[in-house]
């Protein structure tokens, strides 16, 4: 339709559609960067990321708002579109290959989108991505996430391969880490005396925090909980519930208390089973 009414006008109505078209398409340019940019940069303060990071999404919306507009006045004036079609048809090829060599690029880009959008986690969070990565979030970029590990390397995962994995963030929203401590005694040690053990090692600490909450406080619960949680072939597991500020204080105070458990209960009596093996050795007459 809009064909045939600029081929029955004359070149001076033609080029005004075209300044038209040109026009309106810069300013919904200009207004969809707008909008882009106070949507981004409150993500991007969430995420404590620099916003310019996302300067390329935007330049590719405008991007695609300009090639939209080169389709419509090619293929609205008769005279263009024949023309366009022949440019459309080579490049058509070029943006195959190209669009097939980049989709590992484009996926990123979307799951770096997505990450901006639902934000599972911020720079400073320490996550873990899958089985093997885990650390300090140092940056967040549309192609890659930077992780700092706790050997003070970096690791580059794709956004692709995050959107794919189980995350599991310690400090999105509560950074205090209840960290469990278990330990084997034998079947002949006490288990009363191993626990009071375990709980004074724990509050000696520094690191220790008490998490409980006032109604325990008031009923006289201790701030370090044991229970049983195991009667295995050769131990009896107990396992100790010790609180943290952080997961890097919690992982520094479980070192410790292995070792200063280990000390105490050699002193003390409580017996941790290792594996024993009885061989028989057979003699032929």
């Amino acid at each position: 339709m809009l064909e045939t009414i600029l081929k029955d006008l004359g070149l001076g109505y033609k080029l005004l559609f075209v300044i038209f078209v040109a026009v309106t398409g810069f300013i919904v340019s200009k207004l969809i960067r707008f909008f882009m940019t106070r949507v981004l940069k409150r993500s991007a303060d969430k995420l404590n990321v620099d916003p310019t990071n996302y300067n390329f999404l935007k330049n590719a919306v405008s991007f695609l708002i300009f090639i939209t507009v080169v389709i419509i006045i090619f293929y609205s004036i008769p005279e263009l579109k024949s023309l366009g079609v022949s440019l459309l048809a080579s490049a058509g090829i070029l943006a195959a290959i190209l669009g097939f060599a980049s989709q590992q690029a484009f996926s990123n880009i979307i799951s770096g989108i997505f990450i901006v959008i639902f934000k599972p986690f911020r720079v400073g969070d320490y996550i873990k991505i899958g089985d093997l990565n885990f650390g300090n979030v140092e940056d967040i970029t549309l192609r890659h996430t930077v992780i700092r590990n706790p050997e003070n390397r970096r690791v580059i995962i794709p956004n692709s391969v995050i959107s794919s994995e189980t995350i599991l963030n310690s400090t999105i929203s509560d950074p205090r880490i209840c960290s469990f401590l278990e330990i084997g005694i034998s079947y002949a040690s006490s288990i009363d005396l191993a626990s009071r053990i375990m709980q004074e090692e724990a509050l000696a600490h520094p690191n220790f925090m008490d998490n409980r909450t006032e109604e325990e406080i008031k009923d006289n619960l201790h701030p370090v909980c044991v229970r049983v949680i195991q009667l295995a072939e050769s131990s009896v597991v107990l396992r100790a519930y010790i609180w943290a500020e952080t997961s890097g204080n919690a992982f520094t105070m479980k070192c410790d208390l292995f070792k200063s458990i280990k000390e105490r209960f050699d002193r003390e009596g409580v017996e941790i089973p290792f594996p024993h093996r009885t061989v028989y050795i057979k003699q032929n007459n």
